[in-house]
């Protein structure tokens, strides 16, 4: 495996309080959240140089109609996610490791885009219990969280793929997710027709985490010049997470999670880094922000010894 160097030692925050992407309410809070469990000053602890650009400016869905229900918030989506894209794309040329958090998961558009800019070849490793592939001709609910990996593919509305330019911002070859278990039927038929490669919890049970994360970091860094990382925290089991909107049994447990993030953080590949989908809604006593911003840490270089 090649690893692609990239500085880990100065990080710009960009929270995205958005939950127009998805019909549960709660995740524009997320950002807060991970705020409030101290993510600044433990990142500073570890020796990285941060600079917090705030939030972006999210319309509260009550103030908005919804005018495509198979694209719910399209209009206010593209606008938000081109602000990410250009705030994304400015902290890489600035010198930074981009830091961003949701939010729903339809953040993923504007990330991707960002980066695509600055990296010719770009490599996906993206932790989800859910695809996000869906499209406007398969998906069931019309949210656009689950959407931002096939819109990153080049598949979809032609106003989401245009985020950031024209056509599609990653290669399948590139791309792997890492945790899935649970697929919309033509979600899956999509991914079955691609070259992603998706490790499902099945996987990481007979595997391991650590022969996961090789395998996946040997795909997303053959041939790439950077390495996007999206966490979206619905991958842990809710036992350990119960902050997330759509939460779902047998998910990777606390020591995995750190597991694959510290295997990161050794491999020296990222770029860039978001995490989705905290809830403190539904959260109890703000322990998913703080597993969160534990990740978070562990991803860039906080190691137990």
């Amino acid at each position: 495996m090649r690893a692609v160097k990239s500085s880990k030692k100065r990080v710009r925050i960009i929270g995205v309080p958005i939950d127009l992407g998805a019909d549960r309410r709660g995740v524009d809070m997320g950002p807060s959240a991970m705020r409030y469990a101290g993510l600044n000053v433990r990142l500073q602890q570890i020796g990285i140089e941060v600079e917090d650009l705030g939030n972006i400016n999210v319309p509260q869905p009550e103030t908005r109609e919804i005018k495509d229900t198979r694209l719910k918030y399209l209009p206010e989506i593209v606008s938000v996610s081109q602000e990410l894209c250009d705030m994304v794309y400015r902290a890489v040329r600035d010198g930074f490791v981009p830091l961003i958090l949701g939010g729903d998961h339809s953040i993923g558009i504007g990330s991707l885009a960002g980066m695509a800019q600055v990296k010719k070849r770009l490599g996906v490793l993206w932790f989800d219990t859910h695809g996000d592939f869906n499209s406007p001709a398969t998906t069931s609910s019309g949210n656009i969280h689950g959407m931002p990996l096939s819109v990153a593919m080049g598949i979809g509305d032609d106003r989401l793929i245009s985020v950031g330019g024209p056509g599609q911002k990653v290669s399948e070859e590139n791309t792997v997710l890492v945790g899935i278990r649970n697929l919309d039927q033509q979600e899956r038929e999509s991914l079955l027709k691609t070259k992603v490669k998706v490790f499902t919890m099945s996987d990481i049970d007979q595997l391991g985490m650590k022969e996961v994360m090789r395998r996946a970091m040997d795909i997303v860094s053959d041939g790439t010049d950077g390495v996007h990382v999206s966490f979206d925290m619905d991958v842990i089991d809710p036992s350990m997470a119960p902050g997330v909107g759509t939460p779902v049994q047998g998910g990777v447990n606390y020591r995995e999670a750190h597991l694959a993030m510290e295997l990161v953080a050794e491999a020296g590949i990222m770029s860039s880094l978001e995490v989705a989908e905290v809830n403190p809604i539904l959260d109890v006593r703000n322990q998913t922000a703080e597993l969160a911003v534990g990740l978070i840490t562990s991803a860039l270089g906080k190691r137990i010894f």
